[in-house]
């Protein structure tokens, strides 16, 4: 009756040691692809290493980007979905006023932890004063040349209109500077260089704000008197023109350059400073891909250790290297392959010039309106100031009816 009895209360351990080590298993959430994706899993399959005397175990599941932020809302709020998942902050504030997605991370930060990033990745993982995510990497916009045709790139407005006028031959096809300066995304660098802005301190919309109305009036001179820009210009046509040596500038980001034909001996730089603002810089919006805790998740503290390990400098390492991310951390680049990879450099360089966009949940309610006021403004249906005075009437009502109707 004895072994009996032992033999019953070690299969009782030995069950409540399985349900334990089910409950300390994490399920993580992303959207990578390709050289990004076989990084990720291996500094979390390093993760599962270091922690296997514990029983701590992490699993990855790739989510289809144009799925992902709507599996989101769908599962983690009703008790779902991953522990752990990364996105970019643009939603940030939607998950956070609308409960039970994301968790605020203070209780759970050490001294020291939020050091490790750049400062401007930590502005976008907060929200009202809390700390929501941790930062893993960013995207912004640069500029990228043809070595070919610019030897040395503008560091000044006056400097690119300049260069960009005497690479231009609109009537057979080629431009000194192409990119896609309808989309709002990618005008944010002149705005941000006029201190323009989306919204104010108070979370109010601020679409016709003078600044704003002046970064406009610049591009507008280029596109109408500088002649230097191609009309209507979309994605597939930029990579058209630079691939075949017809635009000699691009403004973009790190996504482009896998777009880019081994044909072209490219270089990166920094976005001018524009002397019509005073010789400010150009400063685009920068997107933060953040990691967040699910509300939902029932290993909250074991969660926590994942992030701080893959935001630490070794992970941090492996996915510049291997991932050909730009990683949040800042201590990454003072690694020697790090500091030597140009492309690294270059976007590291220009977050020093680069602002988060904004992460209020107002800022879905910003893109339909201020979208249709840049087409107008570029096909000339409107000045500036009146496109954007009725953007911003748009967006107020828009808002002002998400206030009503959450």
């Amino acid at each position: 009756m004895r072994l009996r009895g032992l033999g019953l209360l070690a299969a009782v351990a030995m069950l409540a040691g399985t349900v334990q080590a089910l409950a300390a298993d994490l399920v993580i959430w992303h959207g990578y692809r390709g050289e990004e994706k076989l990084a990720f899993e291996k500094v979390v399959a390093m993760f599962n290493e270091k922690m296997a005397a514990k029983g701590i175990k992490a699993t990855t599941l790739a989510v289809p980007y144009d799925a992902f932020a709507d599996k989101i809302t769908a599962s983690v709020p009703r008790g779902k979905g991953p522990d752990i998942f990364i996105f970019a902050q643009d939603r940030l504030g939607g998950w956070i006023e609308s409960g039970n997605t994301i968790d605020p991370l203070d209780f759970y930060l050490e001294k020291g932890i939020t050091d490790r990033f750049l400062p401007v990745t930590m502005d976008a993982m907060t929200y009202k004063g809390q700390i929501w995510g941790l930062p893993f990497n960013f995207k912004c916009v640069t500029m990228i040349y043809n070595k070919k045709l610019v030897t040395t790139p503008p560091k000044t407005s006056k400097e690119l209109v300049a260069l960009a006028q005497k690479l231009t031959n609109a009537a057979a096809g080629q431009y000194g500077l192409a990119y896609t300066y309808a989309d709002f995304y990618f005008h944010s660098a002149l705005l941000n260089a006029f201190g323009g802005q989306a919204f104010d301190a108070q979370r109010k919309p601020t679409v016709n704000h003078p600044n704003n109305i002046k970064s406009l009036e610049l591009l507008m001179k280029w596109f109408d008197q500088d002649k230097f820009l191609p009309a209507e210009p979309g994605g597939a046509l930029i990579t058209q023109l630079f691939n075949s040596g017809r635009a000699a500038m691009v403004f973009n980001g790190p996504w482009f350059l896998g777009e880019i034909s081994k044909d072209i001996d490219y270089g990166l730089a920094m976005l001018p400073t524009i002397d019509e603002a005073g010789g400010a810089p150009m400063k685009p919006w920068i997107t933060v891909e953040g990691l967040y805790i699910s509300a939902s998740s029932k290993n909250k503290e074991n969660a926590y250790e994942l992030l701080k390990f893959i935001t630490d400098v070794d992970a941090a390492r492996i996915m510049a290297l291997e991932g050909r991310q730009t990683p949040a951390n800042k201590g990454v680049y003072d690694d020697p392959k790090v500091a030597a990879d140009p492309i690294l450099k270059a976007f590291r360089n220009q977050v020093n010039n680069a602002v988060p966009m904004p992460n209020f949940a107002e800022m879905a309610m910003f893109w339909s309106p201020v979208t249709t006021a840049m087409n107008s403004l570029t096909r000339k249906a409107a000045t500036p100031k009146a496109a954007m005075d009725l953007a911003q009437k748009e967006v107020e009502e828009r808002i002002a009816s998400l206030r009503k109707n959450p």
